[in-house]
């Protein structure tokens, strides 16, 4: 009786841990066309969480995949430790193609959300969140992009329920 609690309790935490949906009272963007997004994105802004915590100069690179998919190349600067971390993984549509949500593995068949909730008409800037409101990254084509267009993408992510009091601006 007390594997099997133990078992219950592991598999609902990997499920919780691992969700794909988009936090409630959200919507990914429609009509997204990847062939646009793929390409190389700077993370300027994010809630910190544990798999960055301490990274700067984060960069995202996004390729096709043999089987459909999409690559990901995760880059970042530890100071700590003085040396560039990086981490390669694998993103699907959840749906249909041409909407915004995404799931992105990087340790075998755990899978968490990608959906992106904001994105200009160019495609040079994106608002991505994870499968709650615990993650939030502001990306841009350039390291850089111009205050006034980081601070309504901020605006934005705060009247849809996300603190934006915990965000870091890079």
């Amino acid at each position: 009786m007390q594997i099997k609690s133990v078992f219950m309790f592991l598999s609902m935490l990997l499920l919780n841990g691992c969700s794909v949906k988009v936090p409630k009272d959200i919507s990914p963007v429609k009509n997204f066309d990847l062939s646009r997004y793929l390409g190389e994105w700077y993370e300027v802004a994010r809630i910190d969480n544990r798999f960055e915590k301490g990274l700067t100069q984060v960069s995202a690179n996004y390729s096709l995949r043999d089987d459909g998919g999409v690559k990901v190349i995760n880059r970042g600067w530890s100071a700590d430790s003085k040396k560039w971390k990086e981490s390669i993984g694998k993103a699907y549509f959840v749906e249909s193609s041409d909407m915004g949500a995404l799931k992105v593995s990087f340790f075998g068949p755990f899978y968490g959300g990608y959906n992106i909730i904001k994105l200009d008409d160019n495609y040079q800037y994106s608002l991505v969140v994870g499968p709650d409101k615990d993650y939030l990254w502001v990306l841009s084509r350039t390291p850089t992009m111009p205050l006034e267009l980081l601070n309504e993408y901020l605006s934005f992510a705060s009247e849809n329920g996300f603190d934006i009091q915990k965000v870091l601006i890079f």
